[in-house]
């Protein structure tokens, strides 16, 4: 699934950058709309006066700008920091929680100083040698569906590789994988999907690839040698749960090999929510048919300090002993990272 932006903002510095510079001229080629603007963080010019237009006008912009604050955030509990090489993402699932991080035009957003940011992270992983230093590149983003323009991951791909205290990992939605499958990987970057039921993905999951299309997609990475992952989210509770995802977990076996089963990974998160998340979904997606009535979930509150919708533990049990005895039986090699 291709991404192709409606409108392409330009920061005046990234002009300044070989990046910048070539993909203003392409974009001028194509006769996408495209506006010259002082900073990434202050994007005026995107339409749309309902909060509906304003997110789907969001999705349909790209902003080409240069990455100034590198000081890297942390990213418990995936890795110690987050990798900033893009910024939202092209898909429009109903309950994304950078629904209610990135505002209400969450474009995309792409960085021309890739090498700036890399060698920001050389500096974190020679601070912390000999451990090795884990970075995370999709904390706020998606970078498959820009990748395209930006080359960015191909580049960090090929950073770690050479790095021997240094790992990446990221996670996408996305099919685009083709660039990625002759990088010099060293089996220092962790490629992790994002899967879900087909009911799912074809209810909430709008503009990204389906279930047999990710798993595609994953057979390749897996025969590319990179370590896989798996992160199952949001594990919603709704009529045939159980055989619906037990057939998730039957198409991810039959397209992996034995060898790669001993790498694999899942990453297992219930589906939850917070009042402001909830107020602003209903904002996007008013006839949504997602689970958040909060009588029948527990209140918790959560290490920012916020409170949020969880299933009762009842329910968290159930999906705990099913998930963590089906991965057992189907890749007993795996490992499970978390389930929360």
């Amino acid at each position: 699934m291709f991404f192709k932006p409606k409108r392409v903002f330009f920061e005046q510095d990234a002009l300044k950058y070989p990046l910048g510079e070539k993909l203003y001229r392409e974009f001028k080629q194509q006769a996408v709309e495209i506006k010259l603007i002082g900073s990434h963080n202050r994007v005026t010019g995107i339409p749309g006066k309902t909060p509906r237009e304003a997110y789907r006008e969001g999705k349909n912009t790209m902003v080409v700008g240069v990455r100034r604050t590198l000081k890297f955030e942390s990213c418990k509990p995936s890795a110690h920091y987050q990798l900033p090489l893009a910024t939202s993402c092209a898909g429009m699932c109903e309950y994304c929680y950078l629904n209610t991080t990135l505002g209400k035009k969450p474009y995309l957003r792409i960085y021309v100083n890739i090498e700036e940011i890399l060698n920001q992270a050389k500096k974190y992983i020679e601070e912390r040698k000999p451990e090795i230093t884990f970075f995370e590149g999709a904390a706020t983003s998606d970078p498959i569906p820009v990748e395209k323009y930006s080359g960015s991951l191909k580049k960090t791909i090929h950073f770690f590789g050479t790095q021997e205290y240094g790992r990446f990992r990221f996670v996408t939605k996305f099919t685009d994988v083709d660039s990625l499958m002759n990088v010099d990987h060293n089996k220092h970057t962790r490629f992790r999907f994002s899967v879900n039921t087909d009911d799912i993905i074809k209810r909430y999951e709008h503009r990204t690839p389906s279930l047999s299309q990710r798993v595609e997609a994953a057979g390749k990475v897996a025969k590319s040698g990179y370590p896989l992952g798996f992160i199952i989210a949001p594990i919603i509770i709704y009529p045939n749960w159980r055989r619906e995802y037990l057939d998730l977990l039957q198409k991810l076996k039959n397209i992996l090999s034995n060898g790669c089963e001993k790498e694999l990974t899942f990453e297992l998160i219930t589906h939850r929510f917070t009042a402001r998340a909830k107020n602003n979904i209903l904002d996007i997606y008013p006839d949504t048919e997602l689970p958040m009535i909060e009588e029948e979930r527990k209140f918790k509150y959560g290490q920012f300090g916020y409170g949020k919708y969880v299933y009762p533990k009842e329910q968290m049990a159930e999906v705990k002993a099913f998930f963590t005895e089906r991965i057992a039986e189907y890749f007993p090699k795996s490992k499970i990272d978390y389930l929360v």
